[in-house]
């Protein structure tokens, strides 16, 4: 008779998986908003909605990952700030829609599961969720040997947010003379790394323990800078006064994200200078020899969130901004736009 070969045996270790998550079940928990149904471990998460808050509510959802940043945690072995970026990138995507995140799953797949690095991972999600304030409500492990590279893993976040149908944001309601504000980013964000990896990591042979004076940080705490979380002051903002459009600036940067939002007679010039340009966006302009329009494309040059308001709200809309702690400069105006013509323009 052949020698016997458990599940374990291949790989697969379902009792180490339920012992972190087991273990992670407090820290979770303390997502939880009041909405949240049932306990932790079931086939598939409740969440009861208050109906009664909207008169026509309407759910919206969002998913994406970290991309090839999770290459800097493995570099670094530094795992708990992507968890924010996971969260990070869903529900700003949620919230330029104008609504509320409720409820967040997450995806971790790997070859072979290692318990600090899973712990690290999911904390840094319940962390984002808080910032949020939504709930980590469910998600799923994957150990899958010989998929991935020793020591690597893959992320994909899953949210589902609520939006009052009157209160919702599409940027039909934005006109020639509105405003356009720029709320800072933390710097990279989650998009652009391939490209980062190749400046810093193959032509200029860097480390990430390299110290750079230029950023006054080595290069790993720079690049794994977690995704600005933007949702409970611009939700806060958007009860005060009007906001006609946001676009979250991510993979496409400002080109490719922007005009996303605006109705198809509208362009936006974008005044440079304008605004704070982070260091590290500087130095990889200067390294890869990119132009400007390269750049523009590919990252968000230190504006995480555009957001639009009438030309009479926008002292008051950046100055809200700045209070709560999210640095807001006015960086454009709206436009009418000649068909065929670019909808942004950088004057």
């Amino acid at each position: 008779m052949s020698e016997k070969i458990t599940y374990k045996d291949a790989g697969v270790d379902v009792e180490l998986a339920d012992k972190i998550i087991g273990s992670l079940s407090d820290r979770i928990k303390s997502t939880f908003r009041p909405e949240v149904m049932g306990k932790m471990g079931g086939f598939a998460a409740m969440f009861r909605p208050q109906w009664t808050k909207y008169k026509d509510p309407v759910l919206v959802s969002a998913t994406d990952g970290v991309g090839t940043k999770l290459k800097m945690a493995f570099l670094t072995g530094i795992h708990d700030t992507v968890g924010i970026d996971l969260v990070a990138m869903n529900v700003n995507d949620l919230l330029v829609t104008g609504a509320e995140p409720l409820f967040f799953l997450d995806y971790f797949a790997t070859g072979a599961l290692q318990e600090k690095t899973i712990r690290d991972v999911i904390s840094g999600i319940a962390r984002g969720c808080e910032q949020a304030g939504c709930s980590l409500i469910g998600g799923e492990t994957a150990e899958m040997p010989d998929f991935y590279a020793q020591g690597e893993y893959d992320l994909a976040g899953f949210c589902v947010g609520i939006v009052d149908r009157p209160e919702a944001i599409d940027g039909s309601g934005i006109r020639p003379g509105d405003v356009v504000l720029g709320v800072a980013s933390s710097g990279l964000h989650s998009n652009g790394f391939s490209l980062v990896r190749k400046v810093f990591l193959e032509r200029l042979k860097y480390s990430m323990d390299t110290y750079i004076s230029e950023f006054g940080k080595p290069l790993g705490e720079e690049l794994l800078c977690p995704t600005s979380i933007y949702v409970k002051p611009v939700l806060k903002l958007c009860g005060q006064i009007e906001v006609k459009g946001m676009a979250h600036i991510t993979g496409g940067g400002f080109i490719g994200n922007i005009p996303r939002v605006l109705p198809e007679s509208c362009a936006v010039s974008i005044q440079r200078g304008s605004w704070e340009i982070p260091p590290v966006f500087r130095v990889i302009q200067r390294e890869a020899s990119l132009d400007d329009s390269d750049m523009y494309l590919t990252f968000n040059m230190g504006v995480g969130l555009v957001i639009i308001v009438a030309s009479e709200r926008a002292d008051s809309a950046a100055a809200r901004l700045t209070d709560s702690g999210l640095r807001t400069w006015i960086i454009g105006e709206v436009k009418p736009r000649d068909k065929g013509k670019d909808a942004i323009i950088l004057d």
